[in-house]
């Protein structure tokens, strides 16, 4: 396993940690930002795919109904473009593919809210219906799982590269 650099400002300034290097590619945890940055990633280009396939309309806020979701062709785009994003952090692995996870679950999750709230506007233009908000919200939980896995716990190992960071006194 690769050793990790640190930095930290002097004594008496507030420590701010930086990891010089990236996760190994090799390392346990990248395997499971990277399954979990494929499997979201494969969930919504097919829906995405599928939305496109029925020629829906750009911005038709009454949608079409796709795998039991509501969608239209601007959501269709954006599901694929996200769903491509992921592939990409599933290609890098890493801290790149856990931070995209974080990342992108935080932003499902402002997007349930935002589309709750907007639900029977004439703001709608993604086409959500309650079902599009229960699974932005199930997507957004699940991606920040997958990308806090083994970086974010009280009982991390201590041969776990998030652990060392965090305790460079204490490494050996």
């Amino acid at each position: 396993m690769a050793t990790h650099v640190l930095h930290s400002k002097p004594k008496g300034h507030r420590r701010r940690i930086i990891l010089d290097e990236d996760l190994p590619v090799d390392h346990r945890l990248s395997k499971v930002y990277r399954v979990g940055a494929g499997l979201m990633g494969l969930v919504l280009l097919a829906f995405g795919v599928l939305g496109l396939i029925d020629r829906i309309g750009f911005f038709d806020t009454r949608g079409d109904t796709v795998a039991g979701l509501n969608t239209n062709g601007a959501l269709s785009i954006l599901s694929i473009a996200v769903g491509l994003l992921l592939f990409v952090g599933m290609v890098i692995g890493g801290n790149t593919a856990s931070t995209l996870n974080m990342t992108l679950g935080v932003l499902f999750l402002l997007s349930g809210f935002v589309n709750l709230a907007l639900l029977d506007t004439r703001y709608n233009f993604l086409a959500f219906r309650i079902q599009n908000v229960l699974f932005s919200f199930v997507v957004g939980v699940l991606l920040m799982t997958f990308g806090m896995y083994g970086r974010v716990s009280g009982g991390l190992p201590h041969d776990n590269p998030y652990w060392r960071a965090r305790h460079p006194d204490r490494t050996s």
